[in-house]
C-alpha cells in the first residue's frame, strides 16, 4: 500500500515517449473497409511519428512496415518501430498498458511502472483474449520502457479514466458499474482499487453523457476530457430535438457542481457536438470532438466532414492546447466501429 500510494497518473498534455498503434487486418471487423481504414491510421501514424516515437503492433510486421515506410519520410520511419503480434481488434486505448510514474523517495518521478489490467472486450461483448495477451508479449520482448505491473485480476480500459497529473481521476458510472466488469465489487469497492492501483486520490464520477452507438458502455474519453489549467472540454448538445440533448444536459450541469481537488469551480469549455452519421443500417455512429489524441506539441483531433464543426472544434481545442499544432484527422471510417481517434491509441512516458 506505501509503495502505491507513492504513484501518480500522469496527464495526457505530459511529456511522452512513444505512442502505440494496433494494426489493422483481414482478421478484424475492419475487413470490409480495410483500405480506408488502413489510410486513416497510416495519417495518423506518419502525424505522430512526425513528432514522437511510434509503436505498431501488428500480426504482419513485413507487411505494414513495407506499406508504411513509401508514406513516410526518413524521420518518420527513424521514430517508427514494430512488433508482431496476433491481435483480435485495433482498440489500444483500452488494451494497451496504463502508465504510472512512481516516486524512488527522492521526489523524482523517475520509475514508470506499465500497468497491465485485464480487457475482456467491453464487458465481454466481443472476444478479446488475443488482445488481452498483448502486454505481457511486448513486456517479454524488451521493446517498452518501464516495469510491467500484472493486474489481471481488475478490469480496466484506457478510456474508462481521465488524469489531471494531480491525484484526480475521471470515470464514469455508467462503465466502471456496467455488467461484466469487476462485478460482484460495488461503486466503494472499485473505488478503493482504482486509488490503490493508479495512486489517484480522489474519484471524480459522472453519470451522464451516453453517446448512442458507443460499445463501450460510457467512456470518459468520448464525453468529457481534461485539459491544463483546471480546464474541462465536454460535448455540449444545443439540439432540443436530438435524442442526446436531455442527457447531455444533466451532464452539463453535472460539470458545473464540480470543484478542484482546491474546491475551486472547473473552467468548462464546450465542444460543438457533430451533426448526426448514420451506418449503411440506419445505426447512429458516436461521432465525438472529445476524442483527441494529445501528442508531444500536437493534438490530433476528429473531424466528420462537416466544415463549420470541424473548424470550430479545432479552434477550441486549439485554445485549450496553445502551444501545440492541431491536425485535423478525418474520422468517419474510424465510427463505423463504434470509436474514434484516442480509442485507436495509447501513449507511453
Amino acid at each position: 500500500m506505501k509503495q502505491k500510494e507513492k504513484r501518480r497518473m500522469p496527464a495526457e498534455w505530459e511529456q511522452q515517449t512513444m505512442v502505440q498503434l494496433t494494426w489493422p487486418h483481414n482478421g478484424t471487423d475492419w475487413k470490409p473497409y480495410l483500405d480506408e481504414i488502413v489510410k486513416t491510421m497510416t495519417e495518423m501514424a506518419v502525424a505522430i511519428a512526425e513528432h514522437e516515437k511510434l509503436l505498431i503492433v501488428t500480426p504482419n510486421t513485413e507487411e505494414t512496415s513495407m506499406m508504411l515506410k513509401r508514406q513516410m519520410s526518413e524521420k518518420q520511419w527513424r521514430n517508427t518501430k514494430f512488433f508482431e503480434c496476433e491481435t483480435n481488434d485495433t482498440w489500444a486505448r483500452d488494451h494497451a498498458f496504463i502508465t504510472v510514474a512512481e516516486d524512488d523517495g527522492t521526489g523524482c518521478n523517475c520509475k514508470l511502472k506499465l500497468l497491465d489490467f485485464h480487457f475482456n472486450g467491453w464487458g465481454m461483448k466481443f472476444e478479446a483474449s488475443k488482445d488481452n495477451a498483448i502486454n505481457s508479449k511486448l513486456a517479454e520482448s524488451g521493446i517498452v520502457g518501464g516495469v510491467r505491473e500484472d493486474n489481471d485480476d481488475f478490469v480496466l480500459e484506457g478510456g474508462s479514466i481521465e488524469s489531471d497529473g494531480c491525484g484526480t481521476v475521471f470515470t464514469t458510472t455508467s462503465c466502471l458499474l456496467a455488467p461484466h466488469r469487476n462485478q460482484p465489487m460495488d461503486r466503494e469497492q472499485i473505488e478503493t482499487e482504482l486509488k490503490l492501483r493508479l495512486g489517484a486520490r480522489r474519484i471524480v464520477w459522472l453519470n451522464h453523457g451516453n453517446l448512442i452507438g458507443d460499445d463501450t458502455d460510457g467512456h470518459i474519453d468520448t464525453i468529457v476530457r481534461i485539459a491544463p489549467e483546471d480546464t474541462l472540454l465536454y460535448v455540449k448538445c444545443n439540439d432540443e430535438g436530438d435524442e442526446h440533448y436531455e442527457d447531455f444536459m444533466a451532464l452539463e450541469k453535472e460539470l458545473k457542481l464540480l470543484k478542484t481537488a482546491d474546491g475551486k469551480p472547473y473552467r468548462l469549455i464546450p465542444l460543438p457536438f457533430p451533426k448526426a452519421i448514420f451506418d449503411s443500417e440506419g445505426e447512429r455512429l458516436p461521432a465525438t470532438y472529445a476524442n483527441y489524441l494529445i501528442i508531444n506539441d500536437a493534438v490530433l483531433v476528429p473531424t466528420y466532414n462537416q466544415p463549420e464543426m470541424d473548424k470550430e472544434a479545432c479552434e477550441i481545442i486549439g485554445k485549450a492546447f496553445k502551444d501545440r499544432e492541431i491536425i485535423p484527422i478525418d474520422s468517419r471510417v474510424i465510427i463505423r466501429q463504434h470509436g474514434s481517434i484516442h480509442c485507436l491509441t495509447m501513449q507511453y512516458y
